[in-house]
């Protein structure tokens, strides 16, 4: 069982968080973990960080790294890895050390540089007034399905050089992979799902490949293509896992992003009607938006060897430590100003919601941009937009990728 906090909170969990209560809203319980047991084992026998300065250090610190397999193993027993889904996750550069992650990582970074993203936004800013046009009419849609998601399916389809008569099937894909990331273990039918979507997403990338080299284009599959050819740069196993990592990171934390900080501002009317008349405000918007409610909540590391003090413990090689983003973006020694509320003029705001050290995520500045415009054009656009239901939204049943299920909004 686990650890349970004294006194007047002894009978709720200090770290649950598949509960309902806590995928409503974790904040409340991140500040009793920050409060009464910083750095606490859980159950499944992990640490979990949950103050800015311990996630800060195991996250840029070189004693910690991934070490997956060694992880994934002590979760579930040393037979996990004859699961296909789990063994394609071992491939990606995400789950890599030095020197697989170097490789792996140099192989993709220069589609995600600065310049190369900011020449994208004349394309982002087209398929939202693309997206608005198709429903504007209408009255009504849903933020998540209607909006958030399609914008960046389309980028990272636009990014993989995936063609348009194939992208109907992922603008109706699934929602349900976030649990593989989740520190809770998947029950078996749940590995038996993953494995088959993980099938699926294989059988469709082996047809783009094959695709890409009789006709290879400007993309990052023809790209990776051309690296697996190269075997000394790229296993096609390396190959399969990582184009299915970049479809998938490529958009899930945008469509979240946008989500919740679209339903954040609409919980705050103060924020939202100063951000319609200060639009000039909204890259300080998104900052604080990520750090308000992040689209990722937690990003894991494995200790590499003994670590003597990682605030106030002692970390055994092989052990693990949670660290938990988004309680690290409201921690009051950081943020000392009301960090429970959301402040579209906040300075000097440095979310970790992208992780950080040498995982910081490729597509981080590509993410703000493309959730800079749509927000920005969706207020402008439309400014009588009201969500339907501001104070019971349905948020999707996974703790580390966290966002709405749906959102209806109407104007």
């Amino acid at each position: 069982m686990n650890e349970r906090v004294q006194g007047a909170d002894s009978q709720r969990l200090l770290f649950d968080p598949l509960s309902s209560d806590f995928i409503r809203d974790p904040y409340p319980a991140y500040e009793r973990l920050r409060s009464t047991d910083p750095m606490h084992l859980t159950a499944f026998g992990a640490f979990v960080a949950s103050r800015h300065a311990e996630v800060s250090l195991v996250l840029r610190d070189k004693r910690f790294g991934k070490d997956y397999i060694e992880r994934t193993i002590r979760r579930y027993g040393p037979k996990i890895m004859e699961e296909p889904v789990f063994r394609s996750m071992s491939h990606w550069m995400l789950q890599q050390d030095p020197p697989d992650h170097s490789r792996l990582r140099g192989l993709v970074v220069k589609a995600f540089t600065a310049r190369r993203v900011e020449d994208m936004r004349p394309r982002i800013q087209e398929i939202v007034d693309q997206t608005i046009d198709a429903v504007i009419d209408r009255g009504h849609m849903d933020l998540i399905e209607d909006f958030a998601f399609r914008l960046p399916v389309t980028i990272i389809c636009d990014m993989l050089g995936i063609p348009e008569e194939h992208r109907e099937i992922f603008y109706k894909g699934s929602r349900d992979g976030g649990r593989l990331l989740d520190p809770v273990p998947l029950s078996p039918e749940e590995i038996r799902q993953a494995n088959a979507a993980n099938a699926m997403a294989q059988m469709y990338f082996q047809q783009l490949f094959e695709l890409r080299r009789r006709n290879p284009g400007d993309d990052l599959t023809t790209q990776l293509v051309q690296a697996e050819e190269d075997g000394a740069k790229l296993s096609n196993e390396e190959l399969t896992a990582n184009i299915i990592l970049l479809f998938g990171a490529g958009h899930e934390t945008t469509v979240n992003l946008i989500g919740n900080g679209l339903l954040a501002l609409h919980r705050h009317p103060d924020q939202l009607e100063l951000l319609r008349a200060n639009p000039e405000l909204i890259q300080n918007a998104i900052e604080e938006f990520l750090r308000y409610d992040s689209s990722v909540q937690m990003t894991g590391r494995v200790a590499l060897k003994d670590v003597k003090d990682v605030g106030g413990r002692r970390i055994a090689k092989g052990e693990a430590v949670l660290c938990l983003l988004g309680s690290a973006n409201r921690d009051p020694a950081v943020y000392p100003d009301q960090p429970d509320r959301l402040d579209i003029t906040r300075p000097n705001v440095k979310p970790m919601s992208f992780g950080g050290g040498i995982h910081h995520c490729l597509g981080a500045q590509l993410a703000r941009i493309e959730a800079e415009i749509a927000i920005a054009t969706l207020l402008r656009r439309l400014p009588h937009l009201r969500i339907d239901d501001i104070e019971n939204p349905e948020w999707r049943p996974t703790f580390v990728l966290r966002g709405l299920k749906r959102l209806p909004a109407s104007w």
